[in-house]
């Protein structure tokens, strides 16, 4: 099996989202997760899952301008890129 490049976009389900974004790296996939739509929910789920991004490597991204401060901010070019360079787009 080969690795691939992956791109989750975290739209309706952000907890999901970095759940599922963390279990793609266990076979060593590159994975890049992107939170859109809103900010993401203080909440002990969410705070567990950021812990998983953390250990497995993962550095999410926004489009949410509420989170620039907490996240590096992407705009719609740069969120082009990311889909065009992913094997595969998974949005939850």
């Amino acid at each position: 099996m080969s690795t691939k490049q992956l791109l989750v976009l975290a739209r309706r389900n952000h907890a999901e989202a970095m759940r599922v974004a963390a279990g793609l790296t266990i076979v060593g996939h590159t994975v890049e997760l992107v939170f859109l739509d809103r900010p993401v929910e203080e909440s002990a789920e969410n705070a567990a899952n950021a812990e998983l991004l953390e250990i497995t490597g993962i550095e999410p991204v926004t489009t949410v301008a509420a989170m620039a401060g907490e996240l590096p901010l992407v705009d719609a070019g740069e969120l082009a890129a990311l889909v065009a360079r992913s094997d595969e787009v998974l949005c939850l």
